[in-house]
């Protein structure tokens, strides 16, 4: 449960601004992926006890976003940081509590995985984009800026596979970054790619904060969560262990964990 003493900016948000809440959730894993639920599961109740082969990731995580808040999400691996981030994108859902996001959202979550390896660079530019909600004539207006943005020189029409991982990141991004969605999820998606191309990308994202989007951020770099990012959720054990500013929430995770 978060510090209650911690949360004075957070705890005070009308929940009529709220443009995420997220309510007692929780969600459990199985360690073997071949063990199955029984068809008895299907009828016994959610809070039923957790079988030996199955964890939760989260549990009983609350707490609500306003817009144009830059939240950092901190944590060793393993803590549910990922887990939180695709509860909010919609990607999974809770086996407890509930997710109430009002705004949509533009995903930088294992952003490569929706392309298509034997499409060509800017026939994966229409399908994803496309696929997020963009029609074909907002595409064809900033096709130019996508791939400009990218940089991806005389590759437009090579196949998708033939791409480096680090190119892959830059054409992902670079679509991603163009959708409308007020919620922005970032997922440590830029570890791939020059030192370059990241600070670009970093400088795309201040545009988009002083835009008034609306941020989740993961990563285990504190001097990014700290350029980025003005609260912080501390995960430990599944368990929100803090909500607060985020120099008050890498202060607490590097004194539990020395860092």
């Amino acid at each position: 449960m978060a510090d209650t003493a911690a949360t004075d900016a957070a705890s005070s948000t009308p929940l009529e601004r709220a443009v995420i809440e997220v309510s007692g959730v929780g969600i459990r894993f199985k360690r073997n992926r071949r063990s199955r639920r029984s068809f008895k599961d299907l009828f016994s109740s959610r809070r039923r006890r957790v079988r030996p082969d199955e964890f939760w990731a989260l549990r009983d995580v609350s707490f609500s976003v306003e817009s144009g808040e830059a939240i950092g999400v901190v944590g060793r691996n393993g803590q549910g940081k990922s887990t939180l981030l695709k509860l909010v994108a919609g990607v999974v859902l809770p086996d407890e509590g509930t997710v109430e996001v009002r705004e949509g959202v533009a995903p930088l979550i294992e952003i490569t995985g929706g392309f298509v390896d034997d499409l060509s660079v800017r026939e994966n530019v229409y399908l994803t984009a496309g696929l997020h909600g963009m029609t074909r004539r907002q595409i064809d207006e900033r096709f130019d800026d996508i791939i400009g943005f990218a940089d991806i020189g005389n590759f437009l029409d090579t196949p998708y596979k033939h791409l480096s991982s680090g190119m892959k990141v830059r054409i992902a991004f670079s679509v991603i970054t163009q959708l409308d969605e007020p919620i922005l999820i970032v997922d440590e998606v830029l570890a791939v790619g020059d030192k370059a191309f990241r600070e670009k990308c970093y400088r795309r994202i201040e545009q988009l904060l002083t835009g008034g989007r609306t941020l989740f951020f993961v990563s285990h770099n504190e001097k990014d969560l700290r350029r980025f990012c003005t609260r912080g959720l501390y995960l430990d054990g599944g368990e929100l262990a803090l909500d607060s500013d985020i120099g008050s929430v890498l202060a607490r995770y590097n004194k539990d964990y020395g860092g």
